[in-house]
């Protein structure tokens, strides 16, 4: 028989005796349970700061007011000192004068489309642009301002194009009417804008006349009259503007036709009618008076008011005498 030895395992996995120093298991539970736990709740001063960090002015402070400041702090010190500033300044001025001389930048030619050739005269003198130049330099809402301040320009676009061109298009104003007033003689469009000055009223014998100070601001009304004027054109010689109220229709013969201050428009088809049916222009009429719409009145010419009165007996005939 071989003897019992102890081994390694056998002690390891022995059981072990019950010892009267060991406390029973039911001992070892009550102190473990009567430990008092950690309580989770953070403390009022972290509750505080995590509630102020849940404040949005508190956190875009931090997040961007933070740095701002911080990069705007760097850059004060930085700059701060004169010949840093210097030195900035003239890396500047050397950095622009370099790009704005490149070719590509330089403007040769001034262009203007839609514009009379004295019109376009005139864009040339009022621009005075000393070309070539860099498309840098150029004040193109400036030029534009220059150009618009011309009577005769409606509109204007002025932008610079590839090529070196410096693009001008107008929209010039189309005369509609001659205004004569005592500084002289313009060429007015439709709404009263004058376009150009001329010398003589036969310059333009295409468009109608109108006359008197005031008739450009009424130019709309005066408008509605050559409308309105139909069979009696072919003997219109123009409008006058009377006491910038009212106006007088100027036909051939020197015959006047005086329309009141409101409704001329109807007075006159009234007019128009009544010489259709009666021939009443056609007569040795000097003036028809309209201003009194309810008591229209016709002033003769002097033969033919002696005539009339002779034929009344007003004043004897001359074979009486």
């Amino acid at each position: 028989m071989q003897p019992l030895v102890a081994t390694r395992y056998d002690a390891k996995y022995a059981p072990r005796k019950a010892s009267h120093h060991s406390a029973p298991p039911h001992h070892s539970a009550k102190r473990v349970a009567s430990a008092p736990r950690r309580d989770p709740a953070p403390s009022r001063i972290a509750y505080r700061l995590q509630r102020l960090w849940l404040t949005p002015f508190v956190r875009t402070a931090l997040r961007v007011g933070l740095p701002a400041f911080v990069v705007t702090f760097g850059l004060g010190l930085y700059l701060a000192d004169q010949e840093r500033r210097e030195s900035i300044a003239s890396i500047y001025t050397d950095l622009r004068e370099t790009v704005k001389n490149r070719p590509e930048f330089i403007v040769k030619l001034l262009a203007i489309d839609g514009a009379s050739p004295d019109l376009a005269e005139a864009v040339r003198s009022t621009l005075a642009l000393p070309l070539p130049q860099s498309s840098l330099d150029l004040d193109l809402e400036a030029a534009r301002a220059k150009i618009a301040q011309l009577t005769a320009v409606a509109d204007v676009n002025v932008q610079v194009q590839s090529g070196g061109v410096l693009q001008v298009s107008i929209q010039e104003r189309e005369p509609a009417f001659v205004w004569r007033n005592g500084a002289g003689t313009w060429l007015i469009d439709k709404t009263g804008m004058r376009v150009a000055e001329i010398t003589d009223r036969n310059d333009r014998d295409d468009l109608p006349l109108v006359a008197g100070e005031g008739a450009d601001k009424a130019i709309a009304e005066a408008q509605q009259i050559l409308t309105s004027i139909g069979p009696l054109s072919p003997r219109l010689r123009g409008l006058v503007r009377m006491g910038d109220r009212r106006w007088d229709v100027v036909l051939d013969r020197n015959q006047r036709i005086l329309l009141p201050v409101d409704q001329p428009v109807v007075a006159l088809e009234r007019l128009i009618a009544l010489d259709q049916a009666q021939d009443l222009l056609a007569r040795d009429v000097v003036a028809v008076d309209l201003r009194l719409q309810r008591r229209p009145s016709l002033r003769l010419a002097p033969y033919s008011l002696a005539e009339m009165r002779r034929a009344r007996g007003i004043i004897p005939a001359e074979s009486d005498l």
